[in-house]
């Protein structure tokens, strides 16, 4: 009898002392979620001001905006006002002037808040940017101050019913004809349909392929440019998605980014910074529901303890920040070579995307499956 309650005794001892352990393990591993670790002090500036107009301007509204499908213009007025419309578009054309790391720190952060809001402010940077780097300094100058100060948004047109992953076989076509082009065909899943002031329009112009693609500034107003129904969402829906249709819509030479060919170049290029802001985007998302798991486990009791003393939890809650981590750094690491302009920046902008939105996505029903 005094042997088994030695035994007793140790073994109970020995599983407190794992339990103590694993706690603080779980404790010190959680502190891989801080997304400043290898930022610059002025990128944990630029990280902090986001993380704070989040917090107050973004998240105690989002759930509201999710629900009635309220596309959030004051608020992203008052983001802009911080220089969030024009992350990296230049200063002489009204941006922050900013780089890739810096727009990726700073969507990241937003989207702790709302990633769906966040998503659409990342479109409408990709917008200006086009623009700043495209447009002729007159069409540049004429919409990009409205614009950076989002006292205007856009939208940004490639995807059709029937031109998806294969964007260059789209249909949308503009014909000269005199001082104008005359646009007819449509676009679909069009992110600030209907509610956004300028379009960037992808079209065709000469043929086959992607060289006979051209890039167009369409206005809301225009006669014959009209939207379809709003899209139903399971969530994502403080950003309205709608088709936008043309019929015979006609806009001058002027408004044309670039020369006619050069349309698919310019989708693409603006793509490349596309996918590193959504994959950002998916990196906030991921990063809040780190931070709600990591409370929780410490905070919910079962079994007379609480939860981060579970080694089966602790697992989860390993992969989880694994798997944010890697994100973030394939993020970073992807914005900093479109940056430099490398050989490869496209295809890591792709990979980033694929992998981080992927992980992320498996982060947060991590964090709230049953």
């Amino acid at each position: 009898m005094a042997l088994r309650s030695l035994l007793r005794s140790s073994v109970v001892s020995a599983g407190r002392a794992i339990q103590s352990t694993s706690a603080a393990s779980l404790r010190y591993f959680g502190k891989a979620v801080d997304g400043s670790i290898g930022l610059s002090e002025e990128q944990k500036e630029f990280q902090a001001m986001a993380k704070d107009f989040a917090d107050n301007e973004l998240l105690p509204f989002a759930e509201e905006w999710d629900q009635k499908e309220v596309f959030p213009v004051e608020a992203m007025r008052k983001g802009a006002e911080l220089g969030f419309g024009g992350i990296y578009t230049s200063v002489e054309n009204g941006g922050s002037g900013l780089g890739r790391v810096d727009a990726a720190v700073i969507f990241e952060a937003l989207a702790t808040a709302d990633p769906s809001t966040t998503a659409y402010i990342s479109i409408h940077n990709m917008c200006c940017w086009m623009l700043d780097n495209y447009a002729s300094d007159d069409l540049a100058q004429a919409y990009l101050p409205s614009l950076t100060s989002m006292d205007t948004f856009a939208s940004y047109c490639l995807t059709e019913p029937n031109a998806g992953s294969d964007a260059a076989s789209l249909k949308t076509k503009a014909v000269k004809d005199g001082d104008d082009y005359v646009l007819n065909g449509s676009k679909a899943f069009i992110s600030g349909g209907g509610d956004s002031d300028v379009y960037l329009v992808m079209c065709r112009t000469g043929g086959e392929g992607p060289k006979g693609i051209s890039c167009l500034l369409v206005e809301k107003d225009t006669p014959g440019l009209s939207f379809g129904a709003k899209e139903r969402k399971l969530g994502w829906n403080s950003q309205p998605t709608r088709m936008v249709m043309f019929d015979d819509v006609r806009v001058p030479k002027s408004r044309m980014l670039g020369k006619e060919g050069d349309g698919f170049k310019i989708a693409m290029a603006g793509l490349d910074g596309g996918r590193i802001n959504i994959a950002a985007c998916s990196l906030g998302g991921a990063a809040a529901s780190v931070d709600i798991a990591k409370e929780y486990l410490a905070t919910r009791k079962q079994f007379g303890t609480s939860l981060n003393n579970f080694q089966h939890l602790q697992f989860k809650f390993a992969d989880m920040v694994t798997n944010l981590t890697a994100s973030r750094l394939m993020v970073r690491e992807a914005a900093r070579q479109l940056e430099l302009k490398t050989s490869t920046a496209t295809l890591q902008c792709a990979m980033a995307k694929q992998f981080a939105t992927d992980s992320c996505f498996n982060v947060s029903v991590q964090n709230h499956e049953g």
